[in-house]
């Protein structure tokens, strides 16, 4: 963890911890439980073996997730979260709820380019919080 280099710019230090394409999604697969390697993988069958130990190792490296290793043959790894990284779950919920309801915007616009209606801006949702950039 590079403290200096974020010494100014919380959002910055906040995006470099779980910012990416797979810190995300791995964090969000801990959040029910602990997981072995070849369970997130699994879990995550684009990413590849090599970047989702690059991933878990920079999480590791942030204190967000702990690795246990158990002394067997074969053997065994778990990762999971760590109080830190449990202090994200609330961020991670706003992030699902946002991507639902950015998905559902998109899907709205398919069907309506599908079924040849007028192109536009749906009505912004009654969320709190939303996305659209109409004024409110």
């Amino acid at each position: 963890m590079n403290v200096r280099r974020h010494e100014f710019c919380p959002m910055e230090a906040t995006l470099d911890v779980i910012g990416g394409r797979w810190k995300g999604v791995i964090l969000y697969h801990l959040l029910s439980g602990e997981k072995r390697f070849g369970e997130l993988r699994r879990l995550l069958p684009d990413v590849t073996q090599r970047m989702l130990t690059l991933q878990l190792r920079e999480l590791e490296e942030d204190e967000v997730i702990h690795r246990e290793i158990y002394k067997q043959i074969p053997p065994k790894v778990e990762y999971s979260l760590t109080e830190l990284g449990r202090s994200l779950e609330p961020t991670i919920a706003l992030m699902c709820c946002w991507g639902e309801r950015y998905l559902s915007r998109l899907a709205e616009r398919t069907a309506d380019a599908e079924s040849g209606a007028p192109a536009g801006r749906s009505p912004a949702p009654s969320v709190p919080g939303s996305y659209s950039s109409s004024p409110a």
